[in-house]
């Protein structure tokens, strides 16, 4: 029976659901994340009579037609980057972008990965690195007698030093935007890598051609509403169940069928 397995695509579906908002609600604390949303779309539908086509019987056009679908299916798995809330840290090298944009990173094997995480570190040669030793693009380099780093919002890196009144300039930290920001590719640890669907960077000062500004001493929050995720969660369940109840019912009427004498 039809009945039987468009109603499976139904729980296929809200299982994919739900698998989405699991991810969401277990990243609710992870820095710069944005929160996921599954889209579906109906599946192909069966046509016994077309609308629009010629009755044979008398040669009329019939004004309606009969389309039995099929199910639905899982289309894309999509991510809006909404800003988060930026919560104040104090630390030195904590930056947050206020706006549009992304943090280049050099991967071990020399590709480069996106991230709005700024939560960044300070490795034993003073190099400015991600939460796993990523380093940043452009390379900025703290020397170890430095007594304080500052970064503006236009991205430029300072450091003090004891033996100076005038803090020296270290480098300037640049910003990536994409022309479809949805195209990336998440790969884990809050990165993202270029796809051809994202199209290429555009690197740039911050607050410059719609890019944002750089925050030092504050982090984003990840975008998830809890209240929201829970919502659809029920929504979610609620479907599968009524799915599921569908295919009892199907069952119950073969069941039906195979007793009849």
């Amino acid at each position: 029976m039809r009945a039987l397995k468009i109603a499976a695509t139904g729980m296929e579906a809200q299982q994919t659901r739900v698998a989405v908002i699991s991810n969401n609600l277990a990243n609710m604390s992870t820095t710069a994340y944005s929160a996921r949303r599954a889209e579906f779309a109906d599946l192909i539908y069966q046509q016994p009579r077309v609308a629009g086509e010629i009755n044979a019987a008398d040669g009329t056009i019939l004004p309606a037609g009969v389309q039995l679908g099929m199910g639905v299916r899982t289309s894309a798995v999509t991510f809006d980057v909404v800003q988060g809330a930026l919560k104040a840290t104090d630390g030195e090298l904590d930056m947050a972008i206020d706006g549009a944009g992304w943090f280049e990173v050099t991967m071990p094997n020399g590709d480069s990965a996106f991230t709005r995480d700024g939560g960044f570190k300070r490795t034993a040669e003073g190099v400015m690195v991600t939460k796993d030793g990523y380093p940043l693009v452009p390379e900025i380099t703290i020397p170890d007698d430095a007594r304080r780093v500052t970064i503006n919002g236009d991205g430029e890196v300072y450091a003090l030093f004891d033996n100076q009144v005038n803090p020296q300039l270290l480098g300037a930290i640049t910003l990536s935007d994409f022309a479809n920001e949805q195209g990336l590719e998440p790969i884990g640890s809050n990165l993202f890598k270029e796809t051809g669907a994202s199209g290429p960077p555009n690197v740039g000062e911050p607050g410059v051609d719609s890019r944002g500004i750089i925050r030092q001493g504050f982090v984003e929050e990840s975008s998830v509403d809890a209240v929201r995720e829970i919502t659809e969660l029920i929504e979610a369940q609620r479907g599968y169940e009524l799915n599921a109840k569908v295919i009892t019912a199907a069952d119950q009427m073969l069941a039906a069928t195979t007793q009849v004498r």
